[in-house]
């Protein structure tokens, strides 16, 4: 089944389109902090070729623990996603919860993600395809990759096309993740782009007991794998400051090794390409 392409802005995910990267803080920390993240996103992404779509999220509602940081909230951090999208002119994509703020989160994201754990959630899919905006999900970490055509169903009864299914590893025994890059292909045999989130697969989600752990040695490695595999984009969270940042701090990218990290993928696209 040939690809469909989704078009978000200037930015074009799908089959015969370059590799596209969604790219930002795990949480937005502060508004200076986020604005900042993007604009040096913006410029590395500008200078290596490369689409580039801002994400960060306005509520982390999934954190291992109630003491934990989850952001400044719906309000404001749409604000802050807002200000990105209009000072930087790229588009912008973030997580919603529940069916009351898809409307709200609509009128600011030009993609609207569904985290992993909800992606069964039939009336937040539905109402989020509504909308028309693109709509990434997440493949759950306890699920198949063939389910995801149920997922797919739910979207397109509403009358949405403009789907991208991301893969983020599967759970495998306690506080692992594991891939299984048969997940990219067999969900391109939708005809829908797939995303291959490079820094959540490598994750240890509660390995910290409070907090999750992870390993940010293995992203570059498995982006490589994800991208041979026939990933359209690459969904990556990073940091100025990884050991410091509020959220997922063992598994970001650091934001200095992120031109080297593109460098690196693009040479393995480009032999993809040329077969």
């Amino acid at each position: 089944m040939e690809t469909r392409s989704v078009k978000i802005k200037d930015v074009v995910i799908g089959k015969g389109s370059h590799l596209a990267l969604i790219a930002g803080p795990c949480v937005i920390e502060s508004a200076k902090s986020a604005v900042e993240h993007a604009r040096e996103l913006k410029s590395i992404t500008d200078r290596m070729g490369i689409p580039f779509i801002f994400k960060s999220s306005y509520d982390k509602a999934n954190r291992s623990s109630v003491k934990s940081f989850r952001g400044p909230g719906i309000k404001e951090g749409l604000g802050i996603l807002r200000e990105i999208r209009d000072e930087l002119g790229v588009p912008v994509l973030s997580d919603v919860h529940n069916v009351r703020q898809v409307d709200i989160a609509a009128e600011i994201l030009d993609v609207i993600q569904i985290p992993a754990f909800l992606c069964r959630q039939t009336d937040l899919l539905v109402k989020a395809a509504a909308t028309g905006k693109p709509v990434n999900v997440k493949k759950g970490q306890f699920m198949s990759p063939q389910e995801m055509g149920n997922v797919i169903g739910k979207i397109e009864s509403a009358g949405n096309h403009n789907i991208m299914l991301t893969e983020r590893g599967t759970t495998f025994g306690y506080n692992m993740l594991v891939n299984d890059f048969r997940a990219l292909v067999i969900m391109a045999g939708t005809g829908y782009p797939v995303v291959y989130d490079a820094t959540h697969s490598v994750q240890k989600p509660g390995g910290k007991g409070t907090s999750s752990g992870g390993g940010m040695q293995y992203v570059l490695p498995l982006s490589k794998a994800a991208v041979a595999c026939g990933a359209h984009a690459l969904f990556v969270e990073v940091h100025k400051d990884p050991e410091k940042a509020l959220s997922d701090s063992s598994n970001m990218l650091r934001l200095s090794d992120l031109e080297d990290f593109i460098k690196q993928i693009k040479r393995v696209e480009e032999a993809v390409r040329n077969g």
